[in-house]
């Protein structure tokens, strides 16, 4: 079959980036459409020659703030061509799902979530819209927008094929948001986060501190752990980047060391001897809880989202309930005071290896096949042409 992968924005590197890698091993000869690149960031993940950019590209020269383009992004996925392709298998947070095939090729869609800032989270950015000088303005601005494209978010969602949630939590949403079902499969964790533990020689600087690893953007609510650790003075390590990284260094006190973007080794060595790991967020479903279970360290999760279908509270995880520093500051102290058998967490991590994920996609390209198939038949049957 001749393949095409889609994925929303290549812009900053996380989780659905990772999913899209694995994707593009798989695939190896299916060029990447994508309606922004950053060739600097992502260069050594999907080289330039793979990638097929839209016509929005172009502007970012002027601008690299991609929120400008929001009421554009769905007319350029909408002019993409895959007309010479057998199937097109896209990668989906926001936009990617709305692409057009018109039945052929086919379309498999990896949703990773309905875009939340349109449906769950829209009170959250609208309140923080409303900051600053020019807040009425945004919030009249964004409201107008939200509309429109909640609008077509939920047209687009009838056009692929098949649907493949990141998560039950995600599954929930595309059922009560789009009004579809769709099949589970889990995002996979890389096999290099199994390696074994290099030894380690000299001291550390911090040889007791816990890690955040994250983009740096408000609803990470990063937030939350720098301020558990300077109410109890413990050290805090945060890697990633992002537009909220200059609010977060103002609250952070003197324990807090923001390290910016790490490679793999660097951040295997960092899970490796960090106390514990904290993942703060209510996320979809969160690859960071589960490298750091592969490196043998334990979590300290918020108690909702996709955190409640990996972690096991007091094997891998501890669990804070409430949305509030106080309330993580609460489950740090537990944990300190907590055994994890590195072994178990690195159990726990191997049911989502990546072999069980490519033959979860390997599954779902096989069924779309049979559907094609089974109209052919039918088509057939009843005595009519079907191209």
């Amino acid at each position: 079959m001749k393949i095409a992968l889609v994925h929303e924005l290549l812009t900053m590197r996380g989780g659905a980036e990772n999913v899209l890698r694995i994707l593009a091993d798989m695939f190896p000869n299916a060029p990447i459409y994508t309606l922004l690149y950053d060739e600097e960031k992502f260069g050594d993940w999907f080289p330039r020659e793979r990638i097929r950019t839209s016509r929005l590209h172009r502007w970012t020269k002027l601008s690299t703030n991609h929120h400008l383009f929001l009421k554009s992004f769905p007319s350029a996925v909408e002019t993409w061509d895959f007309s010479e392709f057998d199937l097109v298998i896209s990668s989906s947070s926001a936009f990617a799902h709305g692409i057009i095939t018109n039945g052929k090729p086919k379309h498999l869609c990896y949703v990773h979530s309905p875009a939340r800032y349109l449906w769950d989270r829209t009170h959250d950015v609208i309140e923080q819209s409303q900051r600053g000088l020019l807040g009425n303005l945004r919030v009249a601005y964004l409201e107008r927008t939200f509309h429109t494209l909640r609008i077509w978010d939920s047209e687009a969602a009838e056009r692929p094929d098949l649907l493949l949630a990141a998560s039950k939590e995600v599954q929930r949403r595309i059922e009560l948001y789009w009004r579809r079902k769709s099949e589970m499969l889990y995002p996979p964790i890389g096999d290099e986060w199994f390696k074994k533990r290099a030894p380690f020689a000299g001291q550390m600087e911090h040889p007791t501190y816990f890690l955040v690893v994250s983009s740096l953007v408000r609803y990470k609510r990063i937030d939350l752990a720098i301020r558990a650790c300077n109410q109890l003075g413990a050290w805090l390590k945060i890697v990633g980047e992002g537009p909220d990284r200059r609010r977060l260094e103002n609250m952070a006190g003197p324990t807090i060391d923001f390290l910016g973007y790490c490679d793999r080794e660097k951040l295997r060595e960092l899970y490796w001897n960090a106390r514990a790991t904290i993942f703060p967020g209510d996320e979809d479903f969160g690859l960071v809880p589960l490298e750091s279970l592969a490196c043998g360290t334990p979590v300290i999760a918020y108690k909702g989202g996709g955190a409640l279908e990996t972690m096991i509270e007091g094997e891998t995880a501890t669990f804070f309930d409430e949305p509030r520093a106080e309330s993580l500051a609460e489950a740090i102290e537990r944990q300190n005071h907590s055994n994890f058998d590195p072994d178990v967490c690195r159990a726990r991590a191997k049911q989502f290896s990546r072999a069980r994920f490519e033959e979860g996609i390997h599954t779902a390209v096989e069924n779309i096949k049979k559907q094609d198939t089974e109209n052919d038949r039918m088509c057939i049957i009843r005595g009519t042409f079907c191209e």
